[in-house]
């Protein structure tokens, strides 16, 4: 008898062939790893309290607590603005006059874009790259008050709390117009992000004074012009700093005081974000997703991630869609999560994740257009493109709304043969926490390209009969219960060498 240990190392790899993943884990979905062992994600659950805040995909949230403890959470869809108090009651804070926009991205293809007499009449004209994109938030709190940007309005708005919850969000006096985000450094200062439609601007109010915008020997009010060809996307704090993200490159700008106030540098290039909303911020510094590959900025300079699943995504991502995509922080697991949709979907229906304490990557299928990590609520808060709000990584409850959520990691091709043998596999010794949560299923091949044969799925016991031969197999591991807070070891089988049959 040879026992031969699936010793299979944390994460997916889901580069270059089948073969190139020999002996890691290729494909799943809601599972993670902790201390080596497989494990379903988090389960999740409506809110108890705010079952749903909008009809229509929302993209952007934010939650604060205010001075009398009161928590709140803010989201925001193409056209309306709204709150919730903790206790369940929402509120239509929806700025008046606010310009409504789009609630998907659509490239600028079709006829009567562009200048008029540019093409012949009754043509349509090229792709040129031209997106106009979802309509996406920057919300922020200044103090206990809520202040917010939509890309398609372009003006700052702001919420106050007080004796009257229902007044609406109202237009921050003096500030400038036609911006594309806003951000309340860590000194108490708004940025305005493409101030006054210059896609390089950044303009600043007054310290402490959200009024005063225009630059005076007695405010510390600025604006600047970054030297960069690309266009401003977002900014995030991170270590007593600000650091803003182009679609080419990366600056900071730290507080130094009177007179310049704030100080540029230029800190990457090439490192341009894919959307307003792919940055998160952790202590080890802020990580987001760009065109191509994944970055990250540790409070110094920035660096490219080397990413196991890169093919995978960047094959599969709907690139005329790439402003839904968003990110946020699961702290409590050390990952840093992205929701992008696929090519074939109509709206965000994929997430990858990196694992920074334990350095690998996670993919699955998950629909959620916005979010909120941990933080004075209890869970993460996420969003649907329905408006429904989930309390996330809560025991192992799946509310599905109608949809089967698949719960599974499958190998890559493992080599049990060396040279001309082939190995006939007869037992399978298990290696659960629960024995019986999981079932288990094995695909056989004689050759990287040969047939595929199926065998199983089994339900593990000690051990388990089985009877296929190969030369390579794979292991798909699937929750056969999405409640059971299940763990998978190394697994192992019995095998010796044989003939086909």
């Amino acid at each position: 008898m040879a026992l031969i240990p699936l010793k299979i190392p944390a994460g997916f790899y889901r580069t270059g062939t089948e073969l190139d993943a020999s002996g890691r884990w290729r494909d799943g979905s809601l599972v993670r790893w902790r201390d080596g062992s497989l494990r379903p994600i988090g389960g999740w659950r409506v809110n108890e309290n705010i079952a749903s805040m909008t009809t229509y995909a929302p993209r952007g949230m934010h939650t604060w607590e205010d001075q009398g403890a009161n928590r709140w959470v803010a989201s925001a869809d193409y056209q309306a603005l709204k709150v919730a108090i903790s206790t369940g009651t929402v509120y239509d804070i929806t700025p008046t006059g606010l310009a409504a926009g789009t609630e998907d991205a659509a490239i600028n293809t079709g006829y009567g874009k562009g200048p008029y007499g540019l093409y012949a009449y009754g043509t349509e004209r090229p792709d040129t790259g031209n997106l106009e994109e979802a309509t996406t938030w920057s919300l922020d709190n200044w103090g206990q008050y809520l202040v917010a940007c939509s890309t398609a309005d372009g003006t700052l708005y702001e919420w106050q709390l007080g004796t009257s919850p229902l007044t609406v969000a109202a237009p921050i006096a003096n500030a400038p117009t036609s911006n594309k985000g806003l951000i309340v450094t860590e000194e108490r200062f708004i940025f305005a992000l493409g101030a006054g439609a210059n896609p390089r601007k950044v303009q600043w109010c007054d310290r402490e004074d959200n009024t005063t915008w225009t630059p005076a020997a007695t405010n510390e009010a600025g604006d600047i012009e970054l030297q960069t060809s690309g266009q401003i996307q977002t900014a995030i704090r991170t270590r007593g700093q600000t650091l803003i993200i182009t679609d080419i490159d990366a600056h900071t700008a730290r507080y130094i005081g009177p007179p310049y106030v704030y100080g540029f540098e230029r800190v990457g290039t090439s490192c341009g974000i894919i959307s307003r909303k792919a940055a998160a911020d952790v202590d080890m510094g802020v990580f987001w997703m760009g065109n191509g590959g994944f970055y990250r900025f540790d409070g110094n300079l920035v660096s490219e991630i080397p990413c196991d699943v890169h093919d995978y995504v960047f094959s599969d991502i709907n690139t005329a869609q790439k402003s839904k995509t968003w990110a946020f922080t699961n702290g409590q697991f050390g990952e840093i999560w992205w929701f992008y949709q696929s090519k074939n979907a109509t709206e965000i229906d994929k997430y990858v994740a990196y694992d920074f304490k334990e350095n690998h990557w996670l993919i699955g299928e998950l629909s959620r257009t916005t979010g909120a990590s941990r933080g004075v609520f209890e869970y993460p808060m996420l969003m649907d493109g329905n408006g429904s709000l989930y309390d996330h990584e809560v025991a192992l409850a799946y509310e599905t709304n109608g949809v089967d959520q698949l719960i599974f990691a499958q190998s890559g091709p493992i080599s049990i043969g060396n040279g001309d043998n082939i190995m006939q596999v007869t037992d399978l010794i298990p290696d659960e926490k629960t024995q019986g949560d999981v079932n288990i299923t094995f695909k056989s091949r004689y050759y990287p390209n040969d047939t595929e044969y199926t065998h199983g799925p089994y339900t593990p016991s000690s051990p388990t009969a089985v009877r296929f031969s190969g030369r390579q197999i794979r292991m798909r591991v699937e929750g056969d219960t999405p409640y059971a807070a299940w763990r998978v070891g190394t697994m192992r089988v019995d095998a010796k060498a044989g003939g086909r049959r």
